[in-house]
């Protein structure tokens, strides 16, 4: 058998429309969308209809699904009381958890059909979202902020999980965000979630399976590191210094370099104008300029550019989210990709099952009795 290389790296395992990754060009695109496209003019509704169904929605269309995310905002009582005692447990494992359990109170928990599917994945959209902002305001000991109708999703997050309506900055800073993180191809999540739908197990399983891969601090987190670094650091000079001691230790410095992009990631460009704009808004401008001096440096020194997690960190913090659920808000967006991609492999089933490269033992060894050993 040949070898296929470490990681799967290079290797195509699946055929799909919903994302195109150009890593030389610096070019991502969802259903033929360019990502640059989408972040100046859609929303993340808009986006979300055109990762599922891949075509951008009608007003009717979009106002039914707006309306049917609304609806569906609501958690089951008991997976409040959950929360409620998840207490100093790290949010992605209490993410991860009730993702799991809302299975157990869906109407439409045997029903594997396609319709029923998509409308599991309306709820999973609607209520990742809300499990988030639950557990973080119980967490601190404060009252759960129903969720307003009249706002979006980007907007009602911020107001569930601060109890002050966003302004319109923010909102739309958020927005983008929420419609930069949605989808990334292959990556380790989606294809986790993939394999699971594969075995035409239920769409909270694969979802749950995503959930699970994105904690891994090689996928989701990353975020998490640069505003802890940028944080300890406590001044650009200072932070500069820290970069360069990490640099000749060979330790890694977070949000740079990707996997898939040999040039630019498309959309930390459109990260680092937000974190500039709202650091100015509301006083963390000096978070975006340490930044760009860390960027500089890296891409000098390391040829190396910043990708999306660089600059998501300092917009996250501005918008006044805690550094634990940066991750957690990353499974908020990216469960629009994931579900896009569960509905794709059902509509078009096969199971996942690669090979491997066997590097062991001969084969035919010889069996040797226990007291000759």
């Amino acid at each position: 058998m040949a070898v296929t290389g470490a990681g799967l790296e290079g290797i195509v395992a699946a055929e799909s429309k919903i994302c195109f990754i150009d890593g030389d060009a610096g070019l991502l695109s969802y259903q033929g969308y360019n990502i640059h496209v989408l972040a100046d003019h859609a929303t993340f509704e808009e986006v979300i209809y055109l990762l599922w169904y891949g075509r951008l929605p009608k007003q009717a269309e979009l106002d039914q699904l707006k309306a049917a995310l609304v609806a569906n905002r609501e958690i089951p009582a008991e997976v409040v009381a959950f929360l409620k005692g998840a207490g100093k447990a790290v949010p992605m494992d209490v993410l991860r958890t009730a993702i799991s359990m809302l299975s157990l109170y869906d109407p439409d928990a045997k029903d594997s059909s396609i319709e029923a599917s998509e409308s599991k994945a309306v709820r999973l959209m609607a209520q990742t979202a809300t499990i988030v902002t639950t557990f973080d305001r119980l967490r601190k000991g404060q009252e759960v902020v129903a969720g307003d109708p009249k706002l979006g999703m980007a907007a009602n997050f911020l107001y569930t999980l601060t109890g002050k309506k966003p302004d319109e900055v923010m909102e739309r800073v958020f927005d983008i965000a929420l419609t930069l993180h949605a989808d990334h191809e292959l990556n380790a999540s989606t294809f986790a979630a993939r394999v699971v739908a594969a075995t035409l197990s239920d769409i909270y399983s694969a979802a749950t399976a995503g959930v699970a891969a994105l904690k891994g601090p090689l996928h989701g987190g990353a975020n998490e590191d640069v505003m802890k670094m940028l944080l300890e650091a406590g001044s650009a000079d200072k932070a500069m210094d820290m970069v360069k001691t990490r640099l000749e230790k060979k330790i890694k410095i977070p949000g740079f370099g990707h996997r898939v992009y040999h040039t630019i990631d498309p959309r930390a460009t459109h990260l680092s104008a937000l974190s500039e704009e709202l650091g100015k808004s509301t006083g963390h401008v000096d978070l975006y300029l340490t930044s760009t001096r860390i960027e500089k440096y890296m891409k000098e020194t390391k040829n190396l550019n910043a990708n999306v997690d660089f600059y998501s960190a300092s917009t996250y913090y501005s918008l006044g989210i805690p550094i634990d659920l940066f991750t957690p808000i990353f499974a908020v967006s990216r469960m629009s990709g994931w579900t896009a991609h569960v509905l794709e492999q059902y509509r078009n089933n096969r199971l996942i099952r690669p090979r491997a490269d066997y590097i062991g033992t001969p084969v035919g060894q010889p069996w040797v009795p226990i007291a000759e050993r």
